[in-house]
């Protein structure tokens, strides 16, 4: 059971810029991790999901503002976010999932149906 600690949320201006991370206990091979928020009163979102394959999906809402990218040797993902607006602030959750290709990794990150989640870290932007 890989356990996930998200960190680097807080407040920020709107325009501003923010990276979250996102630690695991244990690295797969076939490794699935992505990215999840929060929003007041909407329900989880996915935000974007990479695989050690090499597979990285995003959401439509994020794409070219938010970066996803993975250290498997130091067993931290990371989400870049960029040009942060006030529909930005939410919860931020990150979910790992073992898988044993990229086409995986992305239908279980749509189902969010991924087995291990974070505690969250709350991003405020102002």
């Amino acid at each position: 059971h890989v356990q996930l600690v998200e960190s680097g949320g807080g407040s920020v201006k709107a325009g501003g810029s923010l990276t979250l991370s996102c630690t695991f206990t244990i690295a797969h091979k076939g490794h699935c991790l992505a990215w999840f928020r929060d929003l007041p009163g909407q329900g989880r979102e996915g935000l974007a999901s990479i695989h050690t394959d090499g597979r990285i999906d995003y959401n439509n809402r994020v794409k070219g503002r938010f970066t996803v990218s993975l250290d498997n040797r130091k067993r931290t993902l990371y989400l870049s976010m960029t040009n942060l607006n006030t529909e930005d602030t939410a919860t931020y959750y990150c979910a790992s999932e073992t898988a044993p290709t990229g086409r995986y990794c992305y239908n279980i990150y749509l189902a969010r149906t991924m087995y291990s989640w974070g505690q969250g870290t709350q991003v405020t932007v102002s």
